[in-house]
């Protein structure tokens, strides 16, 4: 009994989601055991490249992005990306099991927003026409609209790296993993290329010869690489919980993007769905703002409450502070 395409797409599609989703739990795991014996990745330290767990999240994150590629070399983008969301769940599960990590019920309620708007975008977003060589690639690359694009990407990251990530790298998630989004979508071009390439080479087609190939390497390279570092710190000073679906929704959505102004295929979309993706969009906004609503309430509350006692209105030598831990509390 033979399998279909669709299938064989599918199993992988799940399978790489399965294996990213643990991939952020080892990582956390690592970067915790990092942090407690060295400089924490939030803070520019690189001891976690030490630690074994970090290295077998690596190679778990390895393996499902080599698995969410082959797959969409047998079943179309619609099928494979809306997918992605279970890594949230699985990561989600792992989280609460071995890091301990809880999350509220309007996290919850975000982090449903969030992959409810972004399967929404990806059925309705154009369907991407599939270059036949790295030159063609190369021709919608230096178009004015993309070239546009990538310019105003970079210009965009190095505004994080050099203002915000300083000033609001430890409060806002959006910096670290903005960055890794912005260049993300950049990665995903690159990789395409790079993937027509060692399809037409094994089929006899050698890519090789041209130095567009190896300016794609250059780019995916250098990408993955920002990506992995500012993802660390995200892990790192964030809850895994919030760091997966606000991460698959801000890649996810800037991928749209970036694949729609190279290949121009929203200007042969109808306007139910434009529409529509467009309601994807405020629903994925609604449940950022939900989720970044919820991390606040965590940081300022955190499940406590204190009491100030001042004995004397001069001085502040014999004040007391009376904290109260609302889970002991209740119990008693």
């Amino acid at each position: 009994m033979s399998v279909s395409d669709n299938s064989r797409g599918l199993i992988l599609a799940v399978l790489s989601s399965a294996f990213i989703g643990a991939s952020f739990i080892l990582k956390k795991l690592g970067l915790k055991r990092a942090g407690a014996s060295g400089t924490r990745a939030g803070v520019g330290g690189y001891t976690y490249l030490l630690e074994p767990l970090w290295w077998a999240g690596m190679v778990t994150m390895i393996v499902g992005e080599v698995a969410n590629f082959v797959a969409y070399v047998f079943a179309p983008a619609v099928l494979v990306t809306p997918l992605g969301a279970l890594s949230i769940i699985v990561s989600a599960v792992l989280a609460h099991f071995l890091l301990k990590e809880r999350l509220q019920k309007m996290g919850v309620l975000g982090c449903v927003s969030c992959i409810v708007g972004s399967v929404v975008i990806v059925i309705h977003a154009p369907q991407e026409h599939s270059p036949s060589s790295v030159q063609e690639i190369w021709t919608l690359a230096i178009q004015p609209a993309f070239l546009f694009y990538a310019a105003a990407t970079l210009a965009i990251v190095l505004a994080l790296m050099l203002y915000f990530e300083p000033r609001y790298g430890q409060t806002n998630i959006l910096v670290y993993l903005g960055i890794c989004s912005l260049m993300g979508s950049l990665t995903v071009v690159s990789i395409k290329a790079i993937g027509i390439a060692i399809k037409l080479t094994l089929e006899g087609i050698s890519q090789l010869m041209y130095p567009q190939t190896w300016f794609f390497v250059t780019v995916a390279v250098i990408c993955v690489i920002t990506q992995l570092n500012y993802l660390n710190k995200a892990l790192d000073t964030f809850n895994t919980a919030i760091v997966s679906p606000v991460y698959y929704v801000t890649f996810t959505t800037l991928t749209i993007i970036a694949s729609a102004i190279m290949f121009k295929d929203w200007s042969r979309q109808n306007a139910s769905s434009i529409a529509s993706e467009i309601c994807g969009f405020i629903t994925v906004l609604s449940g950022t703002i939900i989720l970044h609503s919820t991390r606040e309430q965590e940081a300022t509350s955190n499940g406590s409450f204190s009491w100030y006692i001042s004995e004397s209105a001069k001085t502040f030598e014999d004040d007391h502070f009376i904290s109260l831990r609302s889970s002991s509390y209740l119990e008693s």
